[in-house]
């Protein structure tokens, strides 16, 4: 079934809650998908690029890890550790090398998202427990998506739990199946973008990363894969300045977005929202069948 949840900030003054009011939109769906959650935050741009890791065995993995890499590479890269995750600051054209070099020196740590303002944080649990494990109120942002999972398709794993991450700073989380994703799959690794895990929401996040290397604009992305992706669907997508939803055709997936001059807001049902500011002065609707909607900064 799932939940999903997003939160696009017009309103500057309200980026040091988002963290806050993501966190309660997603608790409230909780009983939608009760084995995993997860939260993607596109905090400030600093200058850095940063990949956002994770453990098993987080306290000895992310012990020297910063200064293995920083001796690799030959740049400084520093490491911010919370809980099962950890941060890695970086040059940004360390990036892509940074991530290909963490499979020698620490094949047991797990990339959950790479770029320069993305930060994705998830686990197995409930809700309310992965966002107070990772202090997930208390971060700031311009926008985030957020997941709460009932695996139908893959096994409760920390990977198979979403958001996604299969480009720089874009991520996705998606409610319902697709029929296609195997054929899919095969299809992507002949043009050179690989997936990790089983789940079918990976699939289609590395789908619109490979539209986009091909030239695509996201809102582009998106209408292909409305030929391209067979099954029902409720995607929200997070790029490094914007936020895009899509329903497919038939459009069988619940879904409410909410809009005012300070936000917009996506609940796969109203009472995701009912505890934004001003949320009873909001422009209030069901987004259309097959319809793309992208709000950037």
């Amino acid at each position: 079934m799932c939940g999903i949840v997003g939160l696009y900030l017009k309103d500057k003054a309200l980026e040091a809650s988002l963290g806050h009011m993501l966190t309660d939109m997603l608790v409230t769906m909780t009983d939608r998908g009760p084995d995993s959650a997860g939260i993607a935050i596109y905090g400030e741009d600093n200058g850095r690029a940063k990949l956002t890791v994770q453990s098993d065995n987080a306290a000895v993995s992310f012990e020297h890890l910063a200064d293995k890499l920083s001796s690799a590479l030959g740049s400084t890269i520093s490491l911010d550790r919370i809980d099962t995750h950890a941060v890695l600051s970086m040059e940004k054209d360390s990036l892509a090398s940074a991530r290909e070099t963490l499979k020698t020196i620490a094949p047991e740590v797990r990339v959950m998202s790479r770029g320069e303002t993305l930060e994705i944080y998830k686990e197995v649990g409930l809700p309310k427990d992965v966002a107070a494990r990772f202090n997930v109120p208390q971060m700031q942002g311009s926008h985030g998506i957020g997941h709460t999972r009932m695996a139908t398709e893959s096994a409760v794993t920390t990977m198979g739990a979403h958001p996604f991450n299969t480009g720089k700073d874009l991520c996705l989380v998606h409610n319902g199946s697709l029929s296609n994703h195997n054929s899919l799959r095969r299809k992507l690794a002949r043009y050179g973008v690989s997936t990790e895990t089983q789940n079918d929401t990976e699939v289609a996040a590395a789908y619109l990363t490979w539209r986009m290397q091909e030239g695509d604009q996201l809102g582009e992305a998106l209408e292909r894969s409305l030929e391209d992706l067979d099954g029902f669907y409720t995607f929200v997508v997070g790029t490094k300045d914007g936020f895009g939803v899509l329903r497919d055709p038939i459009a069988c997936k619940p879904a409410v977005m909410a809009e005012t001059d300070q936000y917009v807001a996506f609940g796969s049902e109203y009472r995701a929202m009912v505890n934004l500011p001003n949320i009873e002065n909001a422009r209030v609707w069901e987004p259309e069948p097959a319809t793309v909607y992208f709000w950037n900064h």
